[in-house]
């Protein structure tokens, strides 16, 4: 059973919030921020549930509200009154070179917390853990990698997912594979039988096929191939934007407004995945775990 006691966590927000002031080798993105009022977002176009486009093309999602949660953070912080926030698309090969040159100041998407990354990026707390799965079409039956010799495969660039199969590659898988920019297009040729799999995050694949209520003819495999956590990302050495965004998850997780929040975008009409034991434990033990596959000897 949990010890967790979200009175102990509103304590240690409390005092994580009377350090919050910054050097200005440590603010520049806040100075910066306070002086133009305006913040810049980087999201993704089709990573259902948690960032993507609604049929006005404004960004919407589990990730987006929480990165506005962080918006409303920072205004108190720098005690505006205003805040403008800006919305940039941004594709999985893109996201990190564009947070690293500055045109966007958080990305909120799907991202996974890896140690690769860490090299180049600083994350949030966990805000949802994921599984590598692969979608099929329900003639395809995918219990081993094996099983997915000779089929051609979708793979979205800059994702873990890509950076796993390109590893399989060298070992025992043997197929052709396919590059795509986005969940969409590598969705689409599943759909249109140009590809036959498409190994992604589980909750992206339910997000995607769900909507297009195509599960009665696709399927997500039995098969896990890694632990995916996500977390916003900031620019490495960002530390007071990347405090101020913690403080903003942490309020969501010890007040329990998080769970409402979950349902609103897991657990609908049309998708219902249940919050999982890792989700839950990062709620109740915020933490920075970076992702793992799970093959022995390969890495994310």
């Amino acid at each position: 059973m949990s010890s967790f006691q979200p009175r102990a966590l509103l304590c240690l927000l409390l005092l994580g919030s009377t350090g919050a002031a910054w050097s200005q080798s440590q603010g520049d993105t806040l100075a910066r921020i306070r002086d133009s009022r305006t913040i810049t977002i980087g999201v993704r176009e089709s990573a259902r549930p948690f960032s993507f486009l609604n049929a006005q093309k404004q960004p919407i999602g589990y990730s987006v509200e929480l990165c506005m949660n962080a918006v409303e953070e920072i205004k108190r912080e720098l005690k505006l009154g205003e805040l403008k926030v800006q919305f940039k698309v941004v594709s999985g090969a893109e996201r990190i070179p564009k947070l690293q040159s500055g045109e966007i100041d958080l990305e909120c998407g799907s991202t996974t917390n890896t140690q690769a990354r860490q090299q180049k990026v600083d994350f949030s707390y966990s805000f949802f853990v994921a599984s590598m799965r692969v979608l099929t079409p329900r003639s395809i039956r995918v219990e081993s990698v094996k099983d997915l010799n000779g089929l051609p495969i979708a793979l979205i660039k800059g994702t873990t997912s890509e950076k796993l199969f390109r590893q399989l590659a060298d070992g025992e898988l043997r197929a052709e594979f396919q590059s795509y920019a986005s969940n969409a297009e590598a969705y689409q040729a599943l759909k249109e039988g140009r590809a036959r799999a498409f190994p992604q995050d589980d909750s992206l694949l339910l997000g995607l096929a769900s909507a297009d209520r195509a599960l009665d003819s696709l399927e997500v495999s039995p098969l896990a191939l890694s632990v995916e956590p996500y977390a916003v990302m900031v620019r490495k050495g960002d530390k007071a934007l990347l405090a101020a965004v913690d403080r903003s998850l942490m309020r969501l997780y010890a007040s329990g407004e998080i769970n409402a929040l979950y349902d609103k975008w897991f657990m609908t009409d049309t998708l219902t995945i249940r919050m999982s034991r890792l989700t839950r434990d990062g709620f109740a033990r915020p933490n920075k775990e970076a992702g793992v596959a799970a093959l022995l000897g390969f890495s994310l």
